[in-house]
């Protein structure tokens, strides 16, 4: 396995947030205890690609406050460089995790409108300077649904990292409730960002709702192979598609397997049963930094997505947003190196 000289430089751009939870498997505020925790979709990659020994930086704009300047330490302290990072007054965006269990499914709390990040316009990150010795630009559907001012700093991003010859990296990370009433907007954008994108996270109800059309098929792996070849016709830059598929047993007993399109084939892992989860937040995360780290230790596509899977999977063990898993876990865990206590 040949290691990249020098050491590709992967810029992720977010908003990070501070996680609140109770205790267990309890209810919102059932009890007067919440537990504190750092996290956000790309700050989660950027962690997990520098844990997993790459060259991360984390472009995004934290309060100047004990809070802000807690979160930027709390990357430092995996190994990312902040000091692309903004601070400014004003507040951290939150958010409440209540986590599910047995039949009752997790559920979250958005508080972040208003926050320093979600006021930090496109100008206010100079971007040239920003990806300033970059190979890859991270960043998700998140920034594009807060609202029209980090829309157009995650547009801005991505159009400097064309100029610059910056690949793209783009989750689409769809949610719902951040979307709100801005929901008829979202195709349009998240069109836009994909068009520079040459690696995507997405499944083909993601390429559904841009695209504004509809697969059928009964099958998952044919839809994604429907949703995959309509992708690629509608983006002349995007060269894979990479997505996972998740059934459900309980909110604890999942099975999950990877999927990858390229415009020549379509690749499927074999499935994952993962029983007894303790925090399945930053999964997608997880599998995102595993497959960038792939790419970026010349590995084919075939084991870029085994090694994607075998991180999303360690990832459902660990609490927190962030996967701590190294290098060596993640290819003990794919080398089935049983349970057995390492002594």
């Amino acid at each position: 396995m040949s290691h990249p000289s020098p050491r590709a430089r992967i810029v992720c751009f977010g908003e990070l947030l501070l996680r609140l939870s109770p205790s267990g498997q309890e209810l919102l505020l059932q009890s007067p205890r919440l537990d504190a925790r750092f996290g956000g979709a790309e700050a989660n990659v950027a962690c997990s690609l520098a844990i997993l020994g790459h060259d991360s930086a984390m472009v995004s704009t934290l309060p100047d406050n004990a809070i802000g300047h807690a979160a930027a330490g709390e990357l430092r302290r995996h190994g990312v460089d902040t000091s692309r990072m903004r601070h400014a007054d004003g507040r951290m965006g939150l958010y409440f995790l209540t986590p599910g269990a047995m039949q009752r499914p997790t559920d979250v709390l958005y508080d972040r409108e208003g926050s320093v990040f979600s006021q930090a316009t496109a100008e206010s990150y100079h971007w040239p300077r920003q990806l300033e010795g970059a190979q890859w630009l991270h960043l998700s559907g998140i920034n594009l649904a807060l609202n029209d001012v980090t829309a157009e700093a995650a547009l801005a991003a991505v159009r400097a990292a064309r100029d610059k010859g910056v690949r793209v990296s783009f989750d689409c990370n769809y949610r719902s409730k951040l979307w709100g009433s801005r929901a008829a907007k979202a195709p349009a954008l998240l069109r836009e960002v994909i068009d520079h994108a040459e690696l995507m996270f997405g499944n083909d109800r993601d390429v559904a709702l841009v695209l504004g059309a509809a697969f059928t098929q009964d099958d998952a792996g044919e839809r994604f192979a429907a949703a995959a070849a309509a992708a690629f016709d509608a983006w002349p830059s995007l060269r894979r598609l990479v997505a996972t598929a998740r059934l459900h047993s309980t909110v604890d007993d999942h099975q999950l397997s990877g999927m990858l399109a390229r415009r020549d084939r379509v690749l499927h892992t074999a499935p994952h049963t993962l029983t007894g989860i303790v925090d399945r937040i930053g999964g997608g995360d997880a599998f995102a930094a595993g497959f960038l780290h792939g790419l970026l230790r010349d590995m084919s596509d075939e084991a870029a997505l085994d090694f994607a899977m075998a991180a999303t999977c360690l990832k459902h063990s660990i609490p927190g947003d962030v996967n701590l898993s190294r290098e060596a876990d993640i290819h003990a865990y794919l080398a089935q190196d049983g349970f057995e206590v390492k002594r």
